[in-house]
């Protein structure tokens, strides 16, 4: 190969490259029919005002340097990048040929590969808070399993533009496109949420350093979703979708009850606490160590956790197997709930034989921190139920609706809760949770085969309200309450 053909072939070539012509630059190769393809899709994707600078000869090597100007949709921006080719003699025909490969075009093309412009694949979809800062599962790990079921049902409703770029099209459709230019950079889609960004960072700390624990922050004026944080080995987002009996925590609706029922007329009606209560043959217990009180009043034996306070009043006439499932109901327990991602929605059965443990949270009572944490704000909210969810309405959701408990019993247990928070079994925990109006429930819930009960607590402090459990975490206030507190703290 002498090197006037090298020169001669090669000028020919990226003369009618930089022309345009793609049949004249392909008959110059040794692969015509792969070339006059790659060469088509370079033409067609609008590149224009293109020069070739050629480098120093070896041999039959030649490189070089591609300048070029791509525009799209009145956007116009440069293209510059170096290759190489070279030289051979045709099989067939003895002709000074280029020695066709994809890399001579472009140093990314592979196989197959072609130019293409145009708009870039669907716009980038940021999951944001209430407030339109991005939510990421880098950032948040406990929302992994949120983010991504947000972003397969809502997608479609969160905007955006894709951008115009020009990119190498893979033959390989399992490979990504490779963007060479980006004449215009699209905006990405917002997916909006009812989280608070504060409230979730608070929420992941608390649940870190507490192994299977779960914890949920509901904004009790408008039913919002503040946070939702799991710290659980199986990933389950047991947050929403947990059901396990709720322990003590449970007496907020049971108090509810007994005063909507008219069975208690206030916080400081009578609710002797007595070291053991019998319902249907059944003997119930208070927790080791309480000291009985044959003259307590039911803030009081709400405040210390006290069992048989409530269960001598479950028998009252004025109550039936079915009271305490229809009081729960009130609070939209057992309605089927939408909230934007799936989600438990509590049940309380009306259970002859579980009457009495339901009504202090074990039998066969059921709830998520979800549940529990609607429940506080419920109370909190003057007695009116709204669904808590995690997405606007506007993306198609329909909140369950309930008539909500009266404003008498919910001033009633919210002043009981208080009282728990200041001078009873949540004393201590709630005293970190900051300042303001508080209130709260400690709860803990023996589970068959476990060494330690269910750890569970709920409290409100001003517009926030809180539920967290931790599996075998012990009783209400050593596990969960800090994780409520630390999150209360926080505020929204």
């Amino acid at each position: 190969m002498t090197g006037e053909e090298v020169t001669e072939t090669v000028g020919k070539f990226f003369k009618a490259w930089a022309k345009g012509d793609a049949d004249a630059a392909a008959n110059l190769t040794n692969n015509n029919a792969a070339a006059s393809k790659v060469f088509g899709s370079f033409a067609a994707a609008d590149l224009t005002k293109v020069k070739i600078d050629q480098g120093k000869v070896s041999g039959t090597s030649v490189p070089f340097t591609v300048s070029a100007t791509v525009s799209y949709e009145g956007k116009s921006k440069p293209l510059s990048y170096k290759s190489e080719l070279k030289v051979v003699r045709g099989k067939t025909t003895g002709a000074a040929l280029i020695d066709w490969q994809p890399a001579v075009v472009h140093p990314d093309l592979k196989e197959g590969d072609t130019f293409a412009v145009g708009q870039a694949d669907d716009p980038q979809v940021e999951v944001v808070d209430r407030d339109d800062k991005v939510l990421t599962a880098e950032k948040y790990p406990s929302l992994k399993p949120v983010i991504d079921e947000l972003l397969n049902r809502y997608a479609d409703k969160a905007g955006g533009k894709p951008g115009l770029e020009l990119w190498i099209e893979r033959a390989d459709a399992s490979a990504y496109n490779t963007p060479l230019v980006t004449l215009q950079k699209g905006e990405p889609g917002k997916l909006k949420t009812r989280l608070s960004a504060t409230a979730q960072a608070a929420a992941e700390k608390a649940v870190k350093l507490r192994p299977e624990s779960s914890v949920v922050a509901v904004q009790p004026s408008s039913g919002d979703v503040l946070a939702v944080a799991n710290n659980r080995a199986d990933g389950f987002n047991a947050a929403f979708s947990g059901t396990m009996a709720p322990g003590s925590t449970m007496k907020i609706v049971t108090a509810a009850m007994l005063i909507d029922y008219g069975v208690v007329s206030s916080a400081h009606g009578p609710a002797p606490c007595t070291p053991d209560a019998m319902f249907r043959g059944r003997t119930i217990k208070n927790l080791p160590g309480l000291q009985p009180d044959k003259g307590a009043t039911l803030a009081e034996t709400f405040s210390r956790s006290c069992n048989t306070g409530f269960i001598k009043h479950i028998d009252d006439d004025k109550l039936s197997d079915s009271s305490l499932t229809d009081e729960a109901a009130k609070f939209g327990i057992g309605l089927e709930w939408q909230t934007g991602i799936p989600s438990y929605d509590g049940s309380v059965p009306a259970d002859y034989n579980e009457r009495a443990t339901n009504a202090i949270g074990q039998g066969t009572v059921q709830m998520s921190p979800l549940n529990m944490a609607s429940i506080v704000a419920t109370v909190k909210n003057g007695g009116t139920f709204l669904q808590p969810s995690l997405v606007p309405g506007s993306y198609g959701i329909k909140r369950a609706h309930a008539p909500g408990i009266s404003s008498h019993a919910a001033q009633q247990v919210a002043t009981m809760m208080n009282i728990t928070a200041t001078s009873g079994t949540a004393k201590d925990v709630m005293a970190q949770a900051g300042r303001g109006y508080k209130g709260a429930k400690t709860g803990s819930a023996e589970v068959d085969g476990q060494g330690k009960p269910n750890s569970w607590f709920a409290g409100f402090r001003e517009d926030m309200a809180v539920a967290a459990v931790t599996q075998e975490g012990g009783r209400g206030g050593e596990s969960a309450g800090p994780i409520v507190a630390t999150v209360l703290r926080a505020g929204s």
